[in-house]
């Protein structure tokens, strides 16, 4: 089988990781990446081998920076079959009709809105939704964490509420333009997109969400309160954890306090950039009470959306039918297991 040509428009935070996905799979062949500016990022593009496609518009800057491209956005699309766009949000629209009029697939991220694209993605919960599509779009960093928690929790209980708080970092590590640099910044908004967010895939589903800013680039923490249908033990709730595929389970007992140290044991693992794809959950941390579950859980921002990236390729693709079959792979190539 021919492998899926793909080409990653904007190469920042998530579209560097993206590419690098794409590159470790062996069904998969990395056309090439865009980017505006002939900035760092572009020339480590270069160092890794990438081809790099430009905007009509920035063609000229690229030349003068000495930067050899390989053409213009246009270009790139005559050779794929699938583009994963990680442009900044806002500007979906626009390139949503470049990529119908050019007659390719594109898979866009969580920070456009669901009627952009009318499907949203999650491997677990609704692979089968996306398959063959023309458009899809993975949900945020936030809501695939909730996702990949709930889901296999309502599956089996039946979840009758969630209410979620959600503690997030004010900036990733290499952004210095955002804050609170001192202080906490709640949204009070209320209640947040989350909820709904995590309602385009699970509409059925009761949940609510606050979400409060910290003075951290680190990670996101939620706290998580479900109320289940029918009774439930603490380890019946580990148990079903410890089975789903990009849960992680860690103790505080063992060390694991805080989210810096979720981090270090990343980099321990010798991820690639050190990033932590799977969704950390605090084993001592996992209560029921009655029909009343709490727990606790941390996301890496800048991560843990890109293995979904990988398998929506394949939904979209038709290159394997079986979600199970798709996560395997993927899991492989990152490198996620559970030891």
């Amino acid at each position: 089988m021919a492998k899926i040509k793909v080409g990653i428009n904007g190469y920042g935070t998530i579209g560097k990781r993206v590419a690098s996905a794409v590159a470790a799979q062996d069904d998969m062949e990395l056309v090439g990446v865009t980017k505006t500016r002939p900035n760092f990022e572009a020339l480590n593009a270069v160092r890794k081998g990438y081809d790099i496609y430009v905007p009509d518009s920035s063609v000229e800057a690229f030349r003068d920076a000495g930067v050899k491209i390989a053409g213009t956005l246009k270009d790139m699309y005559a050779k794929v079959d699938i583009v994963v766009d990680c442009t900044p949000g806002n500007v979906g629209e626009m390139y949503r009709d470049q990529y119908k009029e050019a007659g390719v697939k594109a898979i866009f991220q969580g920070g456009e809105d669901h009627a952009l694209t009318g499907i949203s993605f999650n491997s677990t919960a609704n692979y089968s939704e996306s398959w063959g599509a023309q458009l899809s779009r993975v949900v945020s960093c936030n809501t695939t964490g909730l996702l990949r928690t709930l889901y296999p929790i309502d599956k089996k209980y039946k979840i009758e509420n969630a209410y979620v708080t959600i503690v997030r970092r004010a900036a990733d590590p290499g952004d210095s333009k955002n804050g609170p640099i001192n202080g906490l910044e709640p949204s009070v908004s209320l209640p947040t997109h989350h909820g709904p967010d995590v309602q385009s895939i699970m509409p059925w589903l009761n949940i609510s969400t606050m979400a409060i800013k910290a003075s951290t680039t680190l990670m996101h923490v939620h706290t998580v309160v479900a109320q289940l249908s029918q009774p439930a033990s603490t380890d019946e709730i580990k148990e079903i954890f410890r089975k789903a595929p990009r849960v992680r389970l860690v103790r505080s007992k063992d060390g694991i306090k805080t989210t810096a140290q979720i981090m270090e044991l990343a980099r321990d693992l010798g991820r690639d950039r050190s990033d932590m794809y799977e969704i950390i959950v605090w084993e001592d941390g996992i209560k029921v009470v009655g029909n009343t579950l709490y727990y606790y859980q941390a996301v890496h921002q800048e991560s843990d959306v890109i293995p979904e990236n990988i398998d929506c390729i394949r939904s979209m693709c038709k290159a394997e039918s079986d979600p199970c079959a798709s996560v395997r792979k993927t899991n492989a190539a990152l490198g996620i297991t559970k030891e």
